[in-house]
């Protein structure tokens, strides 16, 4: 090797004189697709919880209060609505759609385990 030849670099390490290009895959998702699905996400999640606590709360509501059972159920289920709606409205999909009656199943769930 003569002194003017540089020792040829291994094919992982970064030549810093010739940088790679960086081919995108068509597939690969957008930095916006990401934070809408985490957004999405993050708000269905969260306002189901407060669905579920309804949902609990109506358990623990005495016999002779059917009411108050039957109207936190009803809340529960209404707040599993709002959590469907949420999230298509952070995709800017629009919010009526049957997709909505995926959030009637809290509360649905909520009535079974309260009157059973």
């Amino acid at each position: 090797m003569t002194e003017h030849e540089q020792p040829r670099r291994a094919r992982h390490l970064m030549d810093p004189n010739n940088p790679r290009q960086v081919r995108r895959r068509n597939d690969a998702m957008s930095l916006d697709t990401v934070q809408k699905w985490v957004l999405s996400a993050l708000a269905a999640v969260t306002i189901l919880h407060l669905s579920a606590g309804l949902i609990i709360a109506a358990l623990f509501v005495g016999d002779d209060q059917t009411s108050a059972r039957v109207g936190l159920n009803i809340l529960g289920g209404a707040f599993g609505i709002v959590a469907v709606a949420a999230a298509r409205a952070i995709h800017g999909k629009t919010i009526a759609s049957p997709w909505l009656l995926l959030g009637l199943i809290p509360g649905a769930i909520g009535f079974w385990l309260t009157f059973r």
